[in-house]
């Protein structure tokens, strides 16, 4: 009797290959567009996840072997978005600009929606304050949040404090950084106005010492520093010059006024200087990156600058700028690159920004909208285009943690009790 059992048991598994016998995947995604650079894919696959990691990546996958299936016929599937540049150091505290402030913003309420998974907060905290920002911010989101570490000990909260050169201490900020390696990806200059060039020099020292990226934020400088030292003679590989398409006083642009890049901006790229849009409420403008864009000067990564100052301007959001660039005419392939694999290169994070097996399933699907659109710069100018992306489905570490419509829930059914 024992054996017969056995046996029936083993003969309903074999034919009923579509019940939960045979569910092995927590959630499948088919029929997309899948664009991961990483792995060279740019073709319609599908996507099984299994406990929060990528479980399988094919061509067809049956829906069978899954507990839910997500049918994104007609979307582009690509890993989740990484923006490395925002301010989320929010908090209540008066007079404190971007650092523990209003000017700060909880990054889960602009994150998902926009199909970004992982933010990096670009210097609001120095080492001063770092410990409170982890535990306020990092350790209270569901969005990945790593940080730029300020040289200013204070961090960002303008004025006087970020003139302060007695507080732009290289191995205390070093200190803090291999402390707390797991959270912090690099070192973050901003706003300085001097002539010196002290404060870089000491950002530079503290990123040897703690082996991570400098990021600058160059400008307003009296008289003006020269952006060509800046990258030919400071910077290392690997250091990112944000707010690459910004034209703002004390700081010589990209472009020139003929509407030329600079020939010294080209042999920078060459050598490995990040070129980091950093959108922003005052840092981005069509006169600097269409020109660029005409001549084959791309950027080599995407982000938003967010803070209350760019949320609702011509930013708008990490989907919105790649959008502008669609219609600045990089290809998609190359916009996903530059805001998924690329970002997660620099701040060091190879574990991210791929659907590889075995990868965290942080995932982003989108609607490539064709229509007439418009998009905004920072001047209040607008540039006409014809597509636009939009977020359908944002997973975050295998759960579906943004959906737009409903695409991954079951359908209503009028006496059921779902």
């Amino acid at each position: 009797m024992k054996n017969f059992l056995n046996l029936l048991i083993a003969i309903i598994i074999l034919f009923l290959g579509n019940s939960t016998f045979a569910q092995e995947y927590d959630i499948l995604i088919k029929n997309a567009h899948l664009i991961d650079p990483k792995n060279g894919i740019d073709q319609k696959m599908d996507v099984a996840i299994t406990d929060g990691k990528i479980a399988n990546v094919a061509a067809r996958i049956s829906e069978s072997s899954a507990k839910t299936t997500v049918n994104a016929e007609g979307l582009f599937i690509t890993p989740g978005l990484i923006d490395i540049h925002t301010h989320v150091f929010w908090g209540t505290k008066p007079d404190s600009y971007i650092s523990n402030s209003y000017t700060s913003l909880p990054p889960d309420g602009f994150t998902f929606r926009a199909g970004v998974t992982t933010v990096v907060d670009a210097g609001s905290a120095g080492w001063r304050n770092f410990r409170l920002f982890k535990e306020q911010t990092i350790d209270q989101s569901k969005t990945r949040v790593f940080a730029f570490l300020n040289i200013v000990g204070s961090g960002m909260k303008g004025g006087a404090i970020e003139q302060n050169l007695t507080d732009m201490d290289a191995k205390l900020t070093a200190m803090v950084a291999k402390k707390y390696a797991d959270n912090i990806v690099g070192i973050k200059l901003a706003h300085y106005s001097g002539p010196e060039w002290d404060p870089l020099q000491r950002a530079e020292e503290a990123g040897v010492l703690a082996d991570v990226p400098v990021m600058v934020d160059f400008g307003g400088h009296t008289p003006v520093l020269s952006l060509e030292r800046l990258f030919m003679d400071e910077f290392r590989p690997g250091d990112i010059f944000t707010h690459c398409f910004a034209h703002v006083n004390g700081r010589t642009s990209v472009v020139d006024d003929n509407g030329k890049v600079r020939p010294f901006v080209w042999e920078a790229q060459k050598k490995g200087i990040v070129f980091d849009v950093g959108h922003g409420g005052g840092s981005f403008l069509f006169d600097q990156a269409i020109p660029a864009m005409e001549q084959g000067f791309k950027p080599n990564s995407i982000s938003t600058d967010l803070h209350t100052g760019s949320m609702n301007g011509g930013m708008k959001d990490m989907l919105n700028i790649m959008s502008k660039f669609l219609n600045m005419g990089m290809p998609l392939n190359e916009v996903i690159r530059a805001s998924t694999w690329l970002p997660a290169t620099y701040i060091k994070h190879e574990e991210l920004g791929h659907l590889s097996v075995g990868a965290v399933a942080d995932i982003t699907v989108l609607n490539l909208k064709k229509g007439d659109f418009g998009f905004i710069d920072v001047k209040g100018v607008k540039m006409s285009g014809t597509q636009k992306l939009e977020c359908e489905l944002t997973i975050r570490d295998g759960n579906v943690v943004w959906d737009l419509n409903g695409i991954s829930m079951p359908e209503w059914q009028k006496g059921v009790d779902k």
